[in-house]
């Protein structure tokens, strides 16, 4: 085990998140040493590590993409690759890819009251930090969700999960079965369509989806005539808007919201598809985050015939494909198993603070980033109904407040801490939706309060006003 020197900041994450916050520690606190760990041997996080078919974002890059660093490409709903070079130009004109140490996976962090620092453990190197920084997300990097299908091994094609993608798959006029319904299913559809004999999209129940076009052409209008800073505000200000006013409106009266989407479904499929079954969920819009289709890729792979869509439960692989509840069979050479990710909290390291282990389910989290009763500490989050860079920049931007309030204040320590009574209401996820990946994570995620900064808001705006300009020193957090 090697020991290392110490830094005033160690951000855990070198992907979207923590490259944001790198920039932002480095120009709002550039007296403060930094450095940031990254598990893999390259940095972009998720947008390294899917590479599957058609991969690409479900939001606008406008407001995906960093507020410092206007996104520049024509398309607004962006490929995987794209991103990625975005990530990789990005952290190189900063200088941030300097700070990066690949290969250190962490696997544990404790804090001494103390010496008021974190000792943070990976797999051959010791470090500590005066305030630690998670910017890993919350999925599982090492492993998706796997359904333990009857009958699998019997199989005789390729069963592959979109997360672990072979780069040598070639799948070239070949039957393709996709099971799932959510983002990576309706993304993997029509990408695979045109070159497979035939894809199809088995879901055991449907998701709400939508289609926009890639290229956001009232953006590329405001970018034509205003200045390229002033137009990436203005082109995020309107976007920001726009899908703030439509989750509101959504929220408040699903009924009509699920009619409009089904209606503009029902425009787009051919007559042998009916919406319902199809198309009409069982759950009120955003009750799961919504699936983006992009020019309606989809659907024009449903229309020519080289996409279909079955809905219907697997009662076990058979050595040519699948059989379904309804008797009927499904043949295929390769199946793809879209069937979710997995959740974890804080990127799996085991926490102690003083001795004491913390459980991060037995948590509250303050202001959506900081855990009860864990000092110097923040998680990086993102939204759930709009851009995570979003709310991730706003975190970043609070962690650098917090950072200079300590040194303007000659403290060394930040803690928010929740009543004892709160630890016996029933368990709330901090991601609060109904997909099945965050119900199976519900016994691992921090919990939501009740009041004030111990909810996890789906409102950028409000965000922006509290997290930006509101007071560090709210009688809930403390500094010493």
């Amino acid at each position: 085990m090697k020991y290392m020197e110490h830094y005033d900041v160690l951000i855990v994450g070198a992907g979207l998140s923590g490259i944001g916050a790198a920039y932002r520690i480095q120009t709002r606190c550039p007296d403060r040493t930094y450095a940031v760990l990254e598990a893999r041997e390259a940095l972009g996080g998720t947008w390294d590590l899917f590479r599957y078919p058609g991969v690409r974002s479900d939001s606008d890059m406008f407001t995906l993409g960093f507020p410092f660093r206007p996104w520049k490409a024509a398309k607004a709903i962006a490929d995987g690759p794209s991103i990625l070079s975005y990530l990789q130009e990005t952290a190189a004109a900063y200088g941030i890819d300097k700070h990066i140490r690949y290969g250190a996976r962490v696997g544990s962090a404790s804090w001494s009251s103390a010496d008021a620092r974190w000792t943070v453990h990976t797999d051959d190197t010791t470090y500590t930090c005066s305030f630690l920084y998670v910017c890993s997300g919350y999925y599982d990097y090492d492993a998706g969700h796997v359904v333990d299908f009857e009958g699998q091994d019997s199989f005789r094609g390729r069963v592959v999960h979109p997360q672990h993608w072979p780069a040598d798959l070639d799948y070239t006029g070949q039957r393709v079965v996709v099971i799932g319904s959510g983002a990576t299913a309706v993304t993997l559809v029509p990408a695979m369509a045109g070159t497979a004999k035939h894809a199809t999209m088995l879901q055991r129940s449907p998701s709400y989806v939508a289609s926009r076009p890639a290229v956001d052409g009232l953006s590329d209008r405001i970018r034509a005539v205003l200045p390229e800073n002033l137009a990436h505000r203005v082109i995020r200000g309107k976007n920001v808007a726009l899908s703030t006013l439509f989750y509101k409106a959504f929220r408040r009266w699903p009924a009509h919201a699920a009619w409009l989407l089904n209606t503009g479904v029902a425009r787009q499929l051919p007559p042998s598809i009916p919406v319902d079954p199809h198309f009409t969920p069982l759950y009120k819009p955003w009750d799961q985050r919504l699936c983006l289709v992009p020019d309606a890729d989809l659907f024009k792979a449903l229309r020519d015939g080289s996409a279909s869509v079955v809905t219907d439960e697997i009662e076990r692989f058979t050595p040519t494909g699948l059989r379904l509840r309804s008797g009927a069979e499904l043949e295929a050479e390769l199946v793809v198993t879209a069937t979710g990710l997995r959740m974890v909290a804080l990127g799996n390291i085991e926490l102690a603070v003083d001795g004491r282990r913390v459980t991060p389910h037995d948590t509250f989290v303050y202001k959506g980033m900081m855990l009860s009763g864990v000092p110097n500490l923040a998680w990086c989050i993102g939204y759930t109904n709009n851009s995570w860079t979003l709310r991730s920049d706003l975190t970043s931007q609070y962690v650098c407040r917090l950072l200079n309030h300590l040194t303007r204040t000659g403290t060394r320590v930040c803690r928010a801490d929740v009543p004892p009574s709160w630890f016996d209401e029933p368990a709330r996820p901090v991601v609060d939706l109904d997909s099945g990946y965050i119900r199976r994570a519900a016994a691992i995620l921090p919990r939501q309060g009740s009041w004030g900064p111990w909810i996890l808001r789906q409102n950028y705006p409000r965000d922006l006003v509290r997290l930006r300009f509101g007071a560090l020193e709210d009688g809930v957090m403390r500094f010493s």
